[in-house]
């Protein structure tokens, strides 16, 4: 239940700030209401609906103070796991690193932005996993679930010309990686993802923050 709930909002099924009614979602998952009432306090706690006595749930909608402060920790996070899989040298994720590039590449030729999408998840998740690191990985889930990260994602790649700069910047974490030169994969990872933050930024207030 917690887990389907949780796809839906980060995933944006469920937009920010939409209310969330109990009795419905327990008639359209065909459950009583205490599971469902459970799954929410539970997604409470990871900071994605906001539950007000006598008034109801919804999805919790981030500051724009709150998103800058969750890139900077993600730009933390995901740069230390570049920097750890640099240094394993050839493993299973490096694989699926440079699979997930070449499905980028691939997606890009062919005008593709939903495929695209989905191997950036792909390339994100082979550089974590690929860390060897469980805590970091756990703290990096809590983190990003505060997000939905995925119209994130879109949203800052609608934006002109940044596809093809977002290619360039995946290309060369993954040739820094393959030399396993661990400072310059870091220091990719977190330009790449301070750039992506700097230009979503941009946008959250036109397009997020305002609706």
């Amino acid at each position: 239940m917690t887990n389907i709930l949780r796809k839906a909002i980060v995933s944006g099924e469920l937009d920010m700030g939409q209310k969330i009614s109990e009795t419905t979602l327990a008639q359209q998952l065909n459950v009583s209401r205490t599971p469902v009432r459970e799954a929410l306090k539970q997604l409470e706690r990871e900071g994605l609906v906001e539950i007000v006595p006598r008034v109801g749930t919804c999805v919790r909608k981030p500051t724009e103070k709150e998103i800058i402060e969750l890139f900077t920790l993600k730009e933390v996070l995901e740069g230390l796991a570049a920097s750890q899989l640099a240094q394993r040298g050839d493993v299973p994720e490096l694989h699926e690193l440079i699979r997930a590039m070449e499905y980028m590449e691939k997606s890009v030729k062919e005008g593709n932005l939903d495929g695209y999408v989905e191997a950036n998840d792909g390339f994100h998740e082979a550089i974590l996993k690929g860390s060897g690191n469980s805590k970091l990985q756990f703290h990096y889930n809590l983190l990003i679930n505060q997000l939905p990260y995925r119209r994130f994602v879109y949203l800052t790649l609608e934006q002109p010309d940044r596809l093809g700069k977002s290619v360039e910047e995946h290309r060369r974490i993954v040739e820094a990686i393959k030399a396993q030169d661990s400072q310059l994969s870091e220091q990719l990872m977190r330009e790449h993802v301070r750039k992506s933050g700097g230009k979503l930024t941009e946008i959250i207030k036109d397009k997020l923050l305002k609706k």
